[in-house]
């Protein structure tokens, strides 16, 4: 019972994300949206980790699944896309390194961030003594 209520939540996320997809007429999918609210409950404890985590955890596990159709869908697509493959490769290379770039920055900005944070904090703790 424990799994089809952590499902339901993150349908019941990913149904609002569909609403609000139909109503705002922003060129954001769907997805975004409920990806943005599940985000802002999980921050501000709407909803808790443990209300989601072992569904959260079994659909990554499944993700690669998903995935299949599409690269179907490009196989079947191959006429249309043979006559200018090198564009595509250009834009995959060019957005993968970009992706990794900006993760790589961020994680370095976080944990520079958390050692800062965790110094003022000892700093603090220790003129309180």
């Amino acid at each position: 019972m424990k799994y089809i209520r952590q499902f339901l939540i993150i349908l019941f996320i990913s149904f609002i994300g569909e609403l609000l997809n139909h109503y705002i007429p922003l060129p954001v999918p769907a997805s975004i949206y409920g990806i943005v609210i599940m985000f802002v409950c999980l921050l501000t404890g709407i909803i808790k980790v443990e209300h989601v985590k072992e569904v959260s955890k079994f659909l990554i596990e499944i993700m690669p699944l998903v995935f299949i159709p599409a690269a179907v869908g490009l196989i079947n697509s191959w006429g249309l896309i043979s006559t200018k493959w090198y564009m595509y490769v250009t834009v995959i290379i060019a957005t993968t390194i970009l992706v990794m770039a900006v993760s790589g920055l961020m994680t370095q900005f976080a944990i520079r961030y958390e050692k800062k944070h965790n110094e003022s904090v000892k700093k603090e703790a220790s003129k309180n003594e």
